[in-house]
């Protein structure tokens, strides 16, 4: 099982990048696809999640509006394209898989906790320049 996320790097502030996450070695319609960021010194935070089999999807309320997630499925791959960012935006960002929590409509249960989370890609940098 491998999760390989790529596409950071440095962007000035209201600029764009794209977060690629590509998926192997598991049944990708099963699960769900979360990206999560970690900024020096704070606790890692959910910012983002789809589920593969229905494209239901979840943001967290600082990257709504800004962030858009999709999946494609042929290519086992989720993105995550960030528009607008923000200098509070610079953070490690990880793409995580979960088989067990459900992403309702409208996101309004949340994308569960890291725990449920099976399997995490390395992460890749994001750096916002104000």
């Amino acid at each position: 099982v491998q999760l390989q996320a790529y596409g950071g790097g440095l962007v000035q502030a209201g600029g764009s990048l794209r977060l690629s996450c590509a998926a192997s070695g598991f049944t990708f319609d099963d699960y769900a696809i979360g990206w999560f960021r970690q900024a020096p010194g704070k606790e890692r935070e959910g910012v983002s999640c789809i589920s593969s089999s229905d494209g239901n999807t979840y943001y967290a309320d600082s990257v709504k509006g800004r962030f858009t997630i999709s999946s494609d499925n042929a290519w086992n791959t989720v993105y995550l394209q960030m528009n607008s960012l923000k200098p509070e935006d610079s953070a490690v960002y990880y793409c995580a898989a979960t088989e067990g929590v459900v992403i309702f409509p409208g996101g309004v249960r949340g994308l569960g906790s890291e725990d449920e989370y099976e399997y995490w890609g390395q992460g890749t940098l994001v750096t916002v320049s104000s």
